[in-house]
């Protein structure tokens, strides 16, 4: 571990370290969270791709995965305990959002606005379905992914980025996507393709994290220079039901 790590590591731990761009980098993890799970999870998409044929996806999967680009950025540079922070922030958001889906539907409407109900409640009418395989997902492959990258930068002693950086999320993104679409959509879609849309989503998602690695490269560079910091997960307490780091 670099000196300067070092340092951090004791400053972080006692409260006095300060980080130029962590707020901004989580703020983007929570938004991105928020915006996929409740925009883009409830459309299936369906494309024709060579060899494959139709291929039929949650829309939402063309972002998600960013979240968990955020999430081994987060990992990388600023360790585990404030990748947890995050985790937890986007959980509160997520929850928060769906109580208030729920709040809002359930008030009497003006009868001007009776047709747009209907189309409100055709969108978000099982947003509590959506909403909790969000969160169960999400939490599991979220501690999962950040997990497996702090274990394996412990493992390579900071070496090979980009096999922690795919192989953190091959192990989060097949725990989200068992998850989220059995607990989401079971009952409501055909089970085939509940199952079908999950292997599919698993695959896509893994896809965009290599696709991406490039620019993982060059944000974790970033911002490990305008940081000083480079944490190494040497003595965390991984359990991830805390919020201190």
């Amino acid at each position: 571990m670099p000196p300067s790590s070092t340092a951090n590591t004791a400053q972080t731990l006692t409260g006095g370290r300060v980080y130029r761009y962590y707020d901004f980098v989580m703020a983007a993890f929570v938004t991105v969270l928020l915006c996929s799970n409740l925009i883009g999870a409830a459309k299936a998409a369906q494309v024709t791709l060579p060899v494959l044929g139709p291929v039929t996806f949650g829309a939402g999967v063309l972002f998600f995965p960013v979240s968990y680009i955020f999430g081994d950025v987060l990992t990388e540079v600023y360790g585990y305990g404030r990748d947890r922070r995050a985790v937890w922030a986007g959980f509160a958001a997520l929850a928060f959002a769906t109580f208030m889906s729920l709040v809002v539907l359930r008030m009497p409407v003006a009868p001007f606005m009776a047709d747009y109900q209907k189309s409100l409640e055709d969108v978000f009418g099982n947003t509590w379905r959506i909403a909790m395989g969000s969160l169960i997902a999400f939490c599991c492959g979220s501690f999962a992914n950040s997990y497996v990258l702090a274990k394996m930068k412990l493992w390579t002693g900071g070496r090979w980025l980009w096999t922690r950086t795919i192989g953190s999320t091959l192990a989060g993104e097949l725990v989200d996507s068992s998850l989220f679409y059995v607990i989401a959509f079971y009952g409501i879609w055909p089970l085939e393709k509940v199952v079908q849309v999950a292997i599919a989503q698993y695959v896509l998602k893994t896809g965009w994290e290599v696709v991406m690695t490039p620019v993982t490269y060059k944000v974790v560079a970033f911002l490990k220079a305008a940081e000083h910091e480079d944490w190494f997960d040497r003595g965390t307490d991984f359990t991830p039901f805390r919020v201190r780091v």
